[in-house]
């Protein structure tokens, strides 16, 4: 059995024993921070004669593990190495099938690989977390799986040396190669491609008694949906236009897939409390009893439970639990391999450090031991109580405790507790396996004791239980340890990990790092629901030199803050990182966080147009806020459909270097020595507005300008203030006669220099008092 570690080690199991050394260490070659890492591993059909198996691992090409840096970032690859049958891959054996996989964000990497029954090697990419050509995308709002040029998003299959098969979806002339640089250029397909639409199809299976290729792609949905697709030639299953069958972030917009997308067979929401597919199996016909063919089986690592699925009488599918009670963070992978003769379930879990278990069907299931010991060091003589109160038979019986305490004593017992008095110095394994009454013995579960050691006692020095992080910022994490034998511990000896919590489950984010001090980037939460139910967990372990190890934990919370998105007039519509919110909304989002946030023209309750004018901090209608350190407020303000002028800012003074375009009600603005708007400098910028005014009364009409520095207005074509020079703020005037309803064209220009800012236009008749022209007298250019 060859079983792939996140570190990078290609490990191998013989005859149910762990080998103590790796077939393969990728070392540095290997990014292994977030999800990234070595992430799965195929053998060739023809192992026997060639020895081929392959990998795909994210490959630190640029010497860094840096997330949204695509100059640095790593990227993900498909490599076929050869094993010996001394269980040994000689690194030099490598070559790339499939390089350059974007994993833009550090997440959503997928990384299965199977051969079908047609020879060719199939592999799951997922869309990389974030957008690798926007970054602020993330989530709901990355569509890169819609991408048909970029490797990402996909199910792909090549030969197993790289080659596209003949009968590949995409073989035209709109299509190329991306296995060296996983992209083409945009608009064409790459040839690698077999499926598309998917967002992190972390795992999938062939069926091994179907007459073909047939294979189902578990999906890990965003919010809402898990989702089972059949994989077909060309299907595009519509991520990140759709999740399970029903409109992205919806559970009421469902049904038939629009032209062109496919839906998946079989979906589950989660509010049944389980909420992430990982592995999946079919049960081969023959090697359990009949009831079991035609299964499909796939878990769920947040609920800990192993479904099956199988045909339903009149279509469909029937889904019932088949293994509960995995707990939370289980059942990664799952594969059918030989076991007595027949063939039993196998699965990885992250349980005890990481495990692989086996199911195997029988009359009489073996029962489950656990235990615990108190106090596990100390000087001898050392009494030590063990409990084995956790010890279950799924059948209900009495059990029996079998008992070795690892210095050559056993004992048999049927009690779950007992008592042990260790009276020389040394370490011990202890074990306990538990027979039922039929017979059936459990696996070993083991317990360390230190007699006549202390183990360490190590300390988080930073950061701070009050401490909390920023996205994107460096975390410095520094601890010590001392040991009543060994004294201060060098840094060596202790080794950090940290793990994001996530809604009830886990994702690595930094593996097993040894030293005393150790940093990492802060990471962003995986959309704006995971920011109210997500942290870092921190475990520090300290090991002495007799190999005595004591580890603590300290979890690190995020700078929580909360952010109001408001319009003006309230109640209208904003778009939030993908999400639809009505103002004011307020959210919770993590300091240094990104939000995406657009401000779409629509109508109010009333059925008036409204149309975009400015946000509160200058920026257009669409653009990207960094969460601050403390509570916010930003306001899009609307205008009604057809009044205000357009606006139209330069970062330049000469009307040169356009940076924003806007509906501004009226011109009256004094931006001091700030910036006008998003994107402009507080100096050498211009301001063009143009439209049309709309007089009330039919006189001669005054309109005046305040400005610091140039302005010149026309109305009507014709120039009414000609002040175009640097100056303090002043005014200037002109007359023109108006006829009452009728719309005159208008045309300001501005343009600041340096020091203050002010530009202003009001307007005055025998009739009309100085007013700044009000908005419902001015209207956009048609």
């Amino acid at each position: 059995m060859l079983v792939t570690t996140q570190e990078g080690q290609l490990r191998v199991v013989r005859n149910g024993v762990l080998l103590g050394t790796p077939a393969l260490s990728l070392g540095g070659r290997v990014c292994t921070n977030s999800e990234r890492g070595l992430l799965g591993v195929a053998v060739d059909p023809a192992f026997a004669s060639n020895r081929s198996i392959f990998l795909y691992y994210t490959f630190n090409a640029h010497g860094s593990c840096s997330t949204k840096t695509p100059s640095t970032d790593p990227h993900n690859r498909v490599s076929r190495f050869v094993l010996t049958d001394a269980n040994s891959v000689d690194p030099s054996t490598e070559r790339v099938l499939i390089d350059e996989i974007p994993s833009p964000a550090g997440n959503h990497n997928a990384g299965d690989l199977r051969f079908g029954r047609d020879g060719h090697l199939y592999v799951t990419v997922g869309d990389g977390g974030c957008d690798y050509a926007d970054l602020g995308s993330c989530a709901g709002a990355n569509d890169a799986a819609r991408d048909t040029h970029v490797l990402i998003g996909k199910v792909l299959r090549v030969t197993r040396d790289g080659g596209i098969p003949a009968d590949n979806p995409h073989r035209g002339s709109d299509s190329a190669r991306c296995s060296t640089r996983g992209r083409t250029t945009p608009g064409r397909h790459c040839q690698e491609t077999f499926a598309s639409g998917l967002r992190n199809p972390f795992r999938f299976a062939f069926d091994p008694d179907a007459a073909g290729t047939r294979f189902f792609v578990n999906d890990v949905g965003q919010n809402l949906w898990e989702e089972i697709n059949l994989g077909r030639s060309g299907a595009d299953y519509g991520w990140n236009l759709r999740e399970g069958r029903c409109a992205n972030g919806s559970t009421s917009d469902c049904g038939s897939p629009p032209a062109g997308l496919t839906n998946p067979i079989h979906v589950y929401g989660r509010d049944t409390g389980c909420r992430s597919i990982t592995g999946g199996a079919f049960v081969p016909d023959g090697v359990w009893p009949s009831e079991f063919d035609d299964d499909y089986l796939f878990a769920d690592y947040v609920c800990g439970t192993i479904f099956s699925l199988r045909p339903a009488a009149g279509g469909g599918w029937t889904r019932t639990p088949f293994v509960t009670g995995l707990g939370a963070s289980s059942a990664v992978h799952m594969a059918f391999g030989p076991y007595g003769g027949t063939q039993a379930l196998y699965y990885t879990t992250y349980a005890g450090g990481g495990e692989v278990r086996r199911i195997a069907h029988t009359r009489n299931r073996p029962p489950a031991a656990a235990v615990s010991a108190s106090p596990r060091s100390g000087a001898p003589p050392l009494d030590v109580e063990f409990d084995a109160g956790g010890s279950r038979d799924p059948e209900g019986g009495r059990l029996t405790y079998l008992w070795s305490f690892g210095d050559g004593v056993t004992r048999q017992t049927t009690s779950a507790q007992t008592s042990y008095t260790y009276g020389i110095a040394g370490s011990f394994t202890a074990a306990l396996r538990v027979r039922d009454p039929r017979g059936a013995v459990s696996d070993a579960v083991t317990v360390q004791i230190e007699a006549g050691n202390t183990p360490p006692s190590p300390a988080i020095t930073s950061p701070s239980r009050s401490d909390r992080f920023r996205v994107g910022r460096t975390v410095t994490l520094r601890g010590t340890a001392t040991d009543a034998e060994d004294g201060r511990l060098a840094g060596d000896r202790l080794s950090w990990t940290v793990t994001l919590h996530h809604a009830g489950h886990t994702h690595p984010f930094v593996p097993a790092t040894a030293g005393d001090v150790v940093t990492f980037t802060a990471p962003a939460p995986e959309d704006l629901a995971a920011t109210k139910n997500s942290f870092l967990r921190l475990r520090l372990t300290a090991t002495d030199s007799a190999g005595s190890s004591t580890a603590i934990v300290r979890d690190l919370l995020p700078r929580r803050v909360d952010v109001t998105l408001a319009t003006q007039p309230p109640g209208l519509r904003l778009a939030v990182n993908g999400t639809a919110v009505t103002g004011p909304a307020r959210l919770v989002s993590w300091a240094g966080y990104r939000l995406n946030v657009g401000a779409p023209a629509q109508t109010d309750a009333a059925g008036r147009g409204m149309a975009f004018s400015r946000w509160s901090d200058g920026g257009p209608a669409t653009h990207a806020i960094t969460t601050p350190a403390a509570a916010a407020t930003y306001t899009a303000v609307f205008v009604r459909v057809g009044t205000g002028l357009r606006a139209e800012y330069f970062d330049s003074r000469d009307f040169t270097a356009s940076a924003l375009t806007r509906i501004d009600p009226t011109v009256g603005f004094d931006w001091g020595t700030g910036s006008p708007a998003w994107g402009i400098g507080a100096d050498t910028f211009s301001v063009r507005w143009t439209g049309r005014v709309r007089p009330r009364y039919s006189e001669t009409y005054r309109f005046t300008t305040t400005s610091d520095d140039g302005v010149r207005l026309w109305v009507n074509g014709r120039l009414i203030v000609g002040d175009y020079s640097d100056h303090a703020r002043r005014e200037r005037s002109g007359t023109i006669t108006l006829r009452a309803g009728l719309r005159y064209d208008l045309r300001l220009d501005y343009y600041e220099n340096g020091g203050r800012a002010v530009a202003g236009l009001a307007w005055s008749s025998p009739s009309q008092s100085r007013q700044t022209i009000p908005a419902h007298r001015l209207s956009p250019p048609p």
